[in-house]
């Protein structure tokens, strides 16, 4: 009751956060939860993380948009549901999973995947949302399943809220560049703003502060800027995208 109570006051993805680890966290234990909504302009669903402890990049990287391998695992064994919740098994991983991204999954002790969503009426492959559960070093028991089959219509209309509220507001992470456009600017724009705030010489923590997220996924963010660019550290990262215009 209390998570249908706070509900309607989450507007931002810090308080979309907050409210999933005060009262979404005892119903579903988690330490990853990658929520994704449909973009029409885009037309695809687009992924992003809330995590409470910190995780290896490959594995984020493994759901980071509808394509990613284990994203598309997820969408694919939901629509065979038939929009039922569904426990996905990590045991046997598919061969689009990279062995980075198995290895990553090993040492977090990912062993099963909690999956829901919501598609649109007599379209059950045509996802509105999807939302995916991973707890470290647990299984998932009927019960887990059950509370997510009764909150799902709440959390479903909280993180299309927050969608909506940040895309008026200008703060929306931008739609991810095509193919071809990535080839020359391998960063996001989120990533881009980070990095702007890193030239300034700004901490984690007041990056974080500024944009109004956690510290620990402005150091995520850092880390895949890192990787993109094959940058040692931070200052090497700035001069190497001045290099390559993309601040």
């Amino acid at each position: 009751m209390r998570l249908i109570q706070t509900a309607a006051a989450v507007q931002r993805r810090s308080q979309f956060f907050v409210w999933a680890q005060s009262y979404l966290h005892p119903l579903i234990p988690h330490e990853l939860l990658v929520c994704a909504a449909y973009q029409r302009r885009r037309r695809e669903l687009e992924f992003e993380s809330f995590q409470n402890v910190a995780l290896a990049p490959p594995l984020l990287d493994a759901f980071e948009t509808a394509s990613a391998a284990l994203s598309r695992v997820a969408v694919d064994r939901w629509i065979a549901a038939v929009g039922r919740a569904v426990v996905i098994e990590l045991d046997r991983l598919p061969p689009a999973v990279s062995e980075t991204q198995a290895e990553a999954l090993r040492r977090a002790d990912v062993k099963e995947l909690l999956v829901h969503g919501v598609a649109r009426p007599q379209r059950p492959a045509e996802l509105e949302s999807v939302f995916i559960f991973a707890a470290l070093g647990r299984r998932w028991d009927p019960g887990h399943r059950q509370a997510l089959e009764l909150v799902l219509p709440h959390l479903h209309a909280t993180y299309v809220r927050v969608q909506a509220t940040e895309r008026e507001m200008g703060l929306a992470p931008a739609i991810k560049p095509a193919a071809t456009e990535r080839e020359i600017s391998p960063i996001t724009e989120r990533e881009r703003q980070i990095l702007g705030w890193v030239r300034e010489g700004k901490s984690n923590a007041e990056i974080a502060l500024q944009l109004d997220i956690s510290a620990l996924t402005v150091k995520n963010h850092v880390q895949k800027i890192l990787r993109k660019l094959g940058a040692a550290n931070r200052a090497q990262a700035v001069a190497c995208a001045m290099t390559r215009s993309l601040l």
